[in-house]
């Protein structure tokens, strides 16, 4: 009786200490961005974490903190190389300085419409994009899109090339970025996102650039009413997972968060493109003034840019293959 009474007892202590481990090793990833709650990235990784919950069984989920709650984007591409974070979603630009390759699709006019650059993204030369950052620190696990950026005004539309000439114009903080607007003949100000509202209030800056749902989300379009179609760039979105944080995952593991990072971007498109038409519609009820402009003479302007940034080979090859991506 005391035998059978023992084994009772180790069999209660070893289902205990089995639950108690399976907690301790329970992970929540932090996983940051600078948009609001109800923004298509942010819910996006929200959905994400659902998915990796479900298929662990809880032992992994993730926490996404919006509204810059852990920092801009400099900081927060930080934060996850030095494994702080475990994720972040930021803008491609904010990588160009970190991960040479993320420079590619970044270029100014480089897709010729959402499907062009939908179907480069999910095929090779996006895969090969995303595994570079690897070098960096950086597990590159998906891509999401961030429309095509267009340039809003405070004071007057932009038509033409020359309308643009002289305009102190918000950029991210990325040298590409910086020549972009220089070859348009503006003066490039680099600032964080949280700071442009104001900016254009004070006069600071004339001018920013960015999609119609950051222009909507961030009430930009309540101080700058002129939203010019310029579309010169569709820099999109990219999701990053800490490498020290993902080295010390299971390959099981690894293989359920890349899984559900591809899954993501299906729910986030959908809601991305559902976004954009009642941004539009929007800004537009609110008095904003969308402009058609002469697009040719932009992208005139922008040899410079490529020659300045795509002297590396490897670069060149990358473009020429998204150029014949039809």
């Amino acid at each position: 009786m005391k035998n059978i009474t023992l084994r009772l007892r180790t069999g209660v202590l070893a289902a205990v200490m089995a639950c108690v481990g399976s907690v301790a090793m329970a992970t929540e990833f932090r996983s940051s961005d600078i948009h609001p709650e109800d923004y298509p990235t942010v819910l996006a990784v929200r959905h994400m974490g659902e998915l990796v919950s479900q298929r662990t069984n809880g032992r992994h989920s993730i926490k996404v903190y919006a509204k810059s709650a852990l920092g801009i984007e400099k900081d927060t591409i930080e934060q996850t190389k030095l494994g702080a974070l475990a994720m972040t979603r930021v803008n491609s630009s904010a990588m160009n300085n970190v991960c040479q390759e993320t420079t590619v699709v970044t270029m100014p006019f480089l897709f010729n419409s959402k499907e062009h650059m939908r179907k480069v993204l999910d095929g090779a030369v996006g895969d090969d994009i995303l595994k570079a950052c690897a070098a960096q620190g950086f597990i590159g696990l998906a891509w999401y899109d961030s429309g095509a950026r267009s340039i809003y005004t405070v004071k007057k539309p932009i038509k033409t090339l020359a309308d643009a000439k002289g305009l102190k114009v918000r950029v991210q903080q990325s040298d590409l970025w910086v020549s972009l607007l220089e070859a348009m003949g503006a003066n490039a100000t680099p600032m964080p996102f949280g700071e442009v509202y104001t900016a254009l209030k004070t006069g600071l800056i004339d001018a920013a650039e960015n999609n119609y749902p950051s222009y909507e989300s961030s009430r930009h379009f309540e101080v700058a009413k002129y939203f010019s179609k310029t579309e010169h760039s569709m820099a999109p979105e990219i999701l990053l997972f800490s490498k020290k944080t993902w080295d010390t995952l299971s390959p099981e593991d690894q293989k359920i968060i890349r899984e559900a990072a591809k899954e993501s971007v299906v729910y986030m498109r959908k809601l991305w493109d559902e976004r954009e038409e009642k941004s539009l519609a929007t800004v537009k009820a609110a008095g904003a003034q969308i402009v058609e402009v002469d697009k040719a003479s932009f992208q005139a302007a922008m040899k410079p840019v490529y020659d300045k940034y795509l002297q590396d080979p490897k670069l060149k090859a990358l473009v020429a293959r998204v150029q014949a991506t039809k």
